[in-house]
């Protein structure tokens, strides 16, 4: 961890750490490497440095939340930082290999889908926010100043249940959020952690194009290459 960075996070407690939180086992090992030991157990956050844990929380907006919410209730931690891989979305400048800051993290498809997909909107929309600002979460500013360093990319990133696998689908994700990637749990980690009130920012390695599914573009290696390389 940087001094900066080290300063942020015990802004809450001398004492306090880093939560980082990954979705899937081989992120978990590319970021935290044989220090994570031959078992990786879900939602028990592990120290993988001085200051820092990791949580393996399982794919997805439920495991996610739950996984955080539960971390955060174990000990004090000062920042969270949700990391992984993801897709990029039409039209966006994110590359395969290059690292998306989140500047928005927002939950891309809950909502309502209308007039045979044609119309969609989001719960905010029908007086139901999802989230504290509306239907996304926005990365804490000096704690995304700190990450930006690291970022190829910064811009919204949706976070989706249901990947593009089709042109329609991406399309339909880029209309909805303005996101130039997504993935499926960093809005989840991002609510959890403003909920009780700790800083959150949502980073990401593009490992793939988005679209028709047959026509993706994968390098699933190169994208945990660099993961492992954001090393805070």
């Amino acid at each position: 961890m940087t001094p900066e960075l080290r300063q942020f996070v015990r802004k809450k407690a001398s004492d306090a750490k880093l939560l980082l939180v990954v979705a899937a086992p081989g992120e978990a090992r590319a970021v935290a490497g044989e220090r994570l030991g031959s078992v990786i157990l879900p939602w028990v956050p592990t120290p993988i440095a001085e200051g820092v844990d990791l949580v393996l929380s399982g794919v997805g907006k439920a495991n996610a939340s739950g996984a955080t919410a539960t971390a955060l209730a174990t000990r004090a931690y000062g920042a969270v930082v949700n990391l992984g891989v993801c897709g990029t979305l039409p039209g966006s400048p994110a590359r395969i290999g290059d690292v998306v800051l989140a500047t928005r993290s927002v939950f891309a498809d809950e909502g309502i889908e209308s007039e045979a997909g044609a119309k969609w909107e989001p719960m905010a929309a029908l007086g139901f926010p999802t989230a504290i600002d509306a239907d996304g979460v926005v990365c804490d500013a000096e704690l995304g100043s700190l990450l930006v360093p690291k970022a190829t990319n910064r811009g919204v990133v949706a976070t989706v249940s249901t990947c593009s696998g089709t042109d329609a689908r991406a399309a339909a994700v880029v209309t909805r959020a303005g996101a130039i990637a997504e993935a499926m749990e960093g809005a989840a980690v991002l609510l959890a952690a403003a909920r009780l009130r700790v800083p959150g920012a949502e980073v990401r390695v593009v490992s793939n194009t988005t679209g028709e599914r047959t026509l993706q573009i994968w390098d699933l290696s190169r994208a945990l290459s660099v993961l492992r390389s954001l090393v805070w």
